[in-house]
């Protein structure tokens, strides 16, 4: 019997060999996986990146956005360059994420999601959700629900961030969670009328460090989910709390009558 003789450094050749080394990541399924990711500002770039780099090979990204000066301190992937000229988000996010590895395969949407159709989410694995408005984020989990795909949400304020992993047919979703407040917002927004009315609201604190932990606990909750780990995701919501470096998990009670689950 001969066996196998391995070089030194022979090991370093495979990009993921250190991921390899955990034995419950599925690397094969996670290239495999078709991925849309919705929007590309700061938390975006963050799960962009993150993304590509534990082995995402067929990512889409969806934003309708141009870059301004006020990205610039929160986002890996822009530049003053981007800001002068006035591109767009997805196409510098996505340019970003392949040039990390040239085996991945990624395609900017610059646009809304609604804008997508009806029948655009059901042709990816997961989703994941890094928006700064209500009605998109709702609009992404009621497709998602639909159709039955996984869903991660994250958001932040300042120095704190949640991530809201939905799973259809298996807990409350994104909806079920929301409070007075945000109704609130969108009955303002469905009481406008005609196709130019836009709802504008102040913009929130926002800063690097925590948008890379929000980030980072999405796209890990993404590899456990494709490596079939379920029993290890975020169950509910996740807060994330910088002023402490606390992570804390909220119940939230599905709601009986959310259309989402009839």
């Amino acid at each position: 019997m001969v066996e196998e003789c391995i070089a030194p450094g022979d090991v370093d050749e495979d990009r993921f060999d250190r991921a390899r080394r955990i034995s419950w990541l599925d690397i094969d399924s996670i290239a495999k996986a078709r991925v849309l990711m919705v929007g590309a500002g700061a938390i975006g770039n963050e799960v962009g990146k993150n993304l590509v780099l534990s082995g995402f090979r067929n990512i889409t990204v969806v934003d309708m956005d141009r870059v301004v000066s006020s990205n610039l301190a929160r986002c890996l992937f822009f530049s003053n360059d981007d800001v002068v000229e006035g591109k767009f988000k997805a196409e510098l996010v996505a340019n970003g994420m392949a040039a990390l590895d040239p085996d991945v395969k990624v395609k900017p949407i610059v646009g809304t999601i609604q804008e997508q159709g009806e029948d655009f989410i059901a042709q990816f694995d997961i989703v994941l959700g890094c928006l700064d408005n209500i009605l998109a984020r709702l609009h992404v989990n009621s497709q998602c629900c639909f159709h039955g795909i996984p869903y991660i949400d994250g958001a932040m304020d300042g120095f704190n961030g949640k991530v809201q992993v939905i799973l259809p047919g298996h807990g409350p979703c994104l909806e079920c969670g929301m409070n007075d407040s945000h109704a609130k917002i969108v009955e303002q927004r469905f009481s406008c009328t005609g196709n130019d009315i836009s709802l504008f609201l102040p913009k929130i604190g926002a800063e690097i460090t925590t948008t890379s932990i929000i980030g980072a606990i999405m796209v890990r909750e993404a590899v456990k989910l494709i490596s079939r780990k379920n029993q290890w995701i975020v169950e509910n919501v996740a807060y994330y709390n910088g002023m402490n470096n606390s992570l804390e998990i909220f119940q939230i009670q599905k709601n009986p009558n959310c259309l989402n689950h009839s």
